[in-house]
């Protein structure tokens, strides 16, 4: 039986100020029914652009040649008719960030039911029907109840599952799914790869999968196609990639996972923040009064206390209050209960009074793209806070964002470039350098790697790992990645629905966990 995706020697440069850029030279693999092959290899590698070519979602710059076929049928080249058949139909996407790729101002149901007009003809009763079926086959609760709701309205998870939903609503046979979990949770993530599974199973589909992620590959590919500059360097069945791989490239990403242990926090270390019976509560109003009708419990009764030269991560999936309780304490956002920062109360502070603990109260978030000012160069971005704050106004700026720099494994020659120069990793390090210049006592990391490639994610754990060797630095860890929590906490937070279920040293939290939630969490992420 021939495949249902076959490429052959695939090859595809961008057209720029009159200069070709290769981005996939020659790769070739194929895609049987009820099959799922995975396409690995960090940022840049070529993975979606060889998935947007077989159906030529590729932009004008774009050149490609080779062959592409679809149960036979040439797709490089085709004529938009054909294109129009498939696109969709036959072979559907699925995109890493649903809230991209869902029209904000549309509702559920309007959505999907446009597919399904378009595709199939269906509309009004017999269109809704349908939609109600695919969100439930997708694990939507109460799917009804969701058709009015607007993107914004779900959770991450949801959102994804009404990217699947939409993608399985005309029955394809190919199911390309671009890193479709990087921003779950680990819980939702393992809900998803099942569901998918499941899927292809009973639809007799062929799955592309494409990831940066190895554990997902072990655990939902038949077959590997190892990606590196555009090429395939190895590919071949996931168990044998897995046990005996030969080219170095592989050996590399497989070797790319956090491991090891914090140093341990020296017994005299001082208390750097503290909370006790912390809460975060958001009116709900209600009528022309506004009344207040009940309260949103984002933070509810939070007590923990993180030392110099400590990480205290915190765990647990979207809206259970991570970030909420991290602003919290930076005094970013109202709270009850009390907030101490070196043994003073600071919820009794002035804005003046804080003015001078910002400095020493630094945030890196996950983002480093959405967090820099694409306007501003890297010095402009790291020397911004130097001037706020007076931080050694006799010295030259230059010369303390070069020391900066040089600190978190950046080149002070590239401090004139601006941020989409850097790769995803040099921009983390922009974002840890801008916190560092302020010499701060205490760094939120509010999911710092989730964003980033296998190996980036373990060289900015070792980074943050020689900072606060270096200066003492007390971390709160924000993360759904449980392998980098254990790689960089010294004590671990499990929370759920603003609640904090479980506290303890991170060994016993991973090792000994004592509630069921806890327990689910553990076991999603292995």
């Amino acid at each position: 039986m021939s495949p249902i995706l076959q490429v052959k020697d695939l090859k595809v440069s961008f057209r720029q100020d009159g200069k070709l850029t290769a981005a996939v030279k020659g790769v070739s693999f194929t895609v049987d029914r009820g099959e799922t092959v995975a396409l690995v290899g960090e940022s840049g590698s070529g993975k979606s652009v060889t998935a947007l070519s077989t159906v030529s979602l590729l932009g004008d710059s774009a050149e490609v040649s080779g062959s592409v076929t679809y149960d036979g049928q040439q797709m490089i080249g085709a004529g938009p008719k054909l294109l129009h058949k498939v696109r969709g139909n036959d072979i559907s996407f699925i995109f890493q960030e649903p809230m991209t790729s869902l029209n904000p101002l549309h509702t559920i149901e309007k959505q999907m039911v446009e597919s399904l007009e378009l595709h199939q003809g269906l509309t009004g009763a017999s269109a809704r029907a349908r939609v109600v079926k695919l969100l439930d086959r997708v694990g939507i609760r109460d799917a009804i109840s969701r058709l009015g709701s607007y993107p914004h309205q779900l959770s991450g998870g949801q959102r994804q599952r009404v990217m699947i939903a939409m993608a399985l609503a005309n029955k394809p046979d190919i199911l390309i799914a671009d890193e479709p979990t990087t921003a779950l949770d680990v819980t939702i993530q393992a809900q998803i790869l099942d569901l998918l599974a499941e899927l292809k199973a009973s639809e007799d589909m062929g799955l592309l999968f494409i990831t940066h992620d190895l554990g997902i590959v072990r655990r939902v590919a038949d077959k590997v196609c190892v990606m590196k500059d555009g090429e395939i360097v190895e590919s071949g069945p996931t168990a044998e990639i897995f046990a005996n791989p030969r080219h170095p490239y592989t050996r590399k990403l497989l070797a790319a996972e956090p491991t090891g242990a914090p140093d341990p926090v020296a017994g005299d270390a001082e208390t750097i923040a503290e909370t006790e019976n912390l809460k975060v509560w958001f009116p709900i109003q209600q009528g022309l009064l506004r009344r207040t009708v009940g309260h949103v419990k984002a933070v509810n009764d939070a007590t923990l206390s993180v030392r110099a030269g400590e990480t205290l991560g915190i765990v647990g999936e979207s809206g259970s209050g991570k970030t909420t309780l991290a602003l919290a304490i930076m005094r970013l956002i109202s709270s009850q209960g009390r907030i101490t920062y070196r043994g003073q109360d600071v919820r009794k502070w002035s804005t003046r009074e804080l003015r001078r603990l910002r400095s020493e109260m630094q945030i890196v978030f996950q983002d480093p793209y959405g967090s820099l000012s694409p306007r501003m160069t890297c010095f402009q971005i790291i020397a911004e806070g130097l001037a706020i704050h007076q931080v050694d106004p006799t010295r030259d700026k230059r010369e303390l964002v070069a020391e900066a720099m040089r600190e978190t494994g950046l080149d002070p020659a590239a401090m004139d470039r601006y941020p989409h120069e850097f790769s995803g990793g040099q921009r983390q390090r922009i974002a840890i350098a801008r916190a560092m210049v302020l010499r701060p006592r205490l760094l939120v990391l509010d999911e710092p790697t989730s964003a980033l490639d296998m190996t980036v994610q373990v060289q900015i754990v070792d980074l943050l790992r020689d900072l606060q060797r270096k200066y003492g630095l007390a971390y709160l860890f924000i993360s759904h990645d449980l392998r980098v929590v254990r790689a960089m906490s010294h004590k671990v937070m499990v929370m759920k629905q603003g609640d904090v279920v479980e506290q303890g040293s991170a060994e016993d939290v991973f090792d000994r966990p004592q509630t069921e939630y806890t327990r689910t969490l553990v076991a999603a992420a292995h």
